[in-house]
């Protein structure tokens, strides 16, 4: 599967670099992301799901390295 988006995120620079209205699509390839890779390799999947909008929020708002 393709991750265009997650694919050129590698940093946080990448990720606030990214358009506003683009957050929403790297939100569906996150999850789309670990349902492929946890259906491969097993383990618990719910508790990763739901996260990514914080996830992706957090890292926007703060500097990670920082704060």
């Amino acid at each position: 599967m393709s991750y265009p988006i997650l694919d050129s995120v590698n940093s946080i620079q990448d990720l606030k670099a990214l358009e506003e209205k683009q957050l929403p699509a790297l939100c569906e390839e996150l999850r789309a992301f670990l349902v492929e890779h946890v259906s491969k390799t097993g383990g618990h999947l719910a508790s990763n799901l739901g996260t990514e909008e914080l996830t992706v929020a957090l890292h926007r708002v703060y500097d990670t390295s920082k704060d």
